[in-house]
């Protein structure tokens, strides 16, 4: 199966995320700040490598929490 991220919303929020396309696993490449953005919403997409491949995908939503 191989995974593929789509940021929903902010779509400024391209740079912050990324996903491994073996694993599924999503992980930070930024910094995240409650003030500037508190919900980021993404889509996950997978597909296997069949002859006809299949897909299918999820939608992920982040909250970011005040900390201070």
């Amino acid at each position: 199966i191989s995974y593929s991220l789509q940021i929903l919303s902010p779509q400024d929020a391209r740079d912050v995320f990324r996903i491994d396309k073996n694993s599924g696993e999503i992980r930070l490449t930024g910094d995240l700040d409650f003030e500037d953005v508190g919900l980021y919403r993404l889509q996950v997409d997978a597909t296997d490598k069949g002859t006809a491949p299949l897909s299918g995908h999820c939608k992920v939503m982040l909250e970011v929490l005040d900390v201070n």
